[in-house]
């Protein structure tokens, strides 16, 4: 499942990065790594951008960097 295809309130654990080059170094620098659990606080009204938290700070993603991120549904 892609991180895009959540709803607002949904939890979530990341499996991978399928960006490219500076995209994913980006996103791995700002704390998206395998395992790491986050919430989708909000999407904007055409779905972009998704603003999610994961340990304790709040993130805002284009939903094209969204779409490259594979996650599994938690609790």
């Amino acid at each position: 499942m892609k991180m895009s295809e959540l709803n607002t309130g949904d939890k979530a654990k990341i499996d991978s990065i399928q960006a490219a080059g500076e995209i994913c170094s980006r996103l791995i620098d700002m704390g998206l790594v395998k395992g790491t659990a986050f919430k989708i606080i909000r999407k904007a009204p055409l779905g972009d951008p998704i603003e999610i938290m994961l340990k304790g700070l709040l993130l805002a993603l284009r939903l094209t960097e969204a779409e490259s991120i594979a996650v599994r549904k938690i609790g």
